[in-house]
């Protein structure tokens, strides 16, 4: 893997940050707090570039592992957020709107969990819009590269302060941040349903998933790499195409 100082690395996402915060005219930053890794870094990173005042975190229950929220509490107490979190549980709307959705759309396992992430999303841009934030993202280039997001989800962000480091790498920068070594430990998982883990649904460790991503990216030799793993990984790229970029528009010529 590419060899990074950490220390100089936080300060310029942190400095970056802060740039981004102004030249928009936003008075501070928005965030779900999963109790996750990649979230409790962003938490870290944006308090450290704003200030406690101007970063304001929400957790969003919705049939959610107990656990999850517990950990969200802790990163927020741990950064000196509390005045600025709220809990607000998305369990009941998501029920509601699966209600309405079944009566008169046959859907499929993977349509209502993608409605998870897609409601909460549209609870912190409202409250994003409320108050003036920006929406920060929390996505790596790990999960960002293979499309192991949802579209319009978690996926739909202002800017994505981590979108260019690997899983790794965000693992040795919340060393940095003091992140509680629970949730740096924490098994990754998108909690969209009971028992499921990032690695287990992607079906490849982030260890290998890393560095066969640092190897594309770099144009390095691949040989030496399990070449399932490879393929599979290549193929993810390809068909995660259409989710990282802006939806295409008929050109008159």
């Amino acid at each position: 893997m590419r060899k990074l100082d950490y220390a100089k690395l936080v300060d310029d996402i942190q400095n970056w940050i802060k740039e981004y915060v102004i030249s928009a005219n936003a008075k501070g930053v928005v965030l779900g707090l999963s109790g996750g890794i990649d979230s409790s870094v962003i938490a870290a990173l944006s308090v450290n570039a704003l200030g406690k005042e101007n970063v304001f975190g929400l957790g969003l229950p919705c049939h959610s592992i107990p656990q999850d929220l517990v950990d969200a509490k802790l990163i927020v107490k741990t950064l000196g957020i509390t005045e600025n979190f709220k809990v607000l549980d998305l369990t009941l709307p998501f029920d509601e709107l699966l209600k309405v959705f079944e009566a008169q759309i046959e859907s499929n396992d993977m349509a209502m969990a993608n409605l998870k992430p897609r409601l909460r999303m549209a609870t912190i841009y409202f409250v994003g819009q409320s108050k003036g934030y920006l929406v920060v993202g929390t996505g790596n280039r790990s999960e960002i590269a293979i499309g192991y997001f949802t579209k319009y989800g978690d996926g739909a962000v202002d800017f994505e302060p981590i979108g260019a480091l690997y899983k790794g790498e965000v693992g040795e920068i919340a060393k940095i941040l003091h992140i509680p070594e629970r949730i740096i430990k924490k098994p990754p998982s998108s909690g969209l349903w009971h028992g499921q883990t990032d690695e287990g649904e992607i079906g490849i460790t982030y260890n290998v998933l890393d560095e066969i991503l640092y190897r594309i990216d770099y144009d390095l030799d691949l040989g030496d790499l399990n070449k399932e793993y490879v393929k599979k990984i290549k193929n993810m790229i390809e068909l995660a195409e259409h989710k990282n970029k802006i939806p295409p528009i008929f050109e008159i010529i």
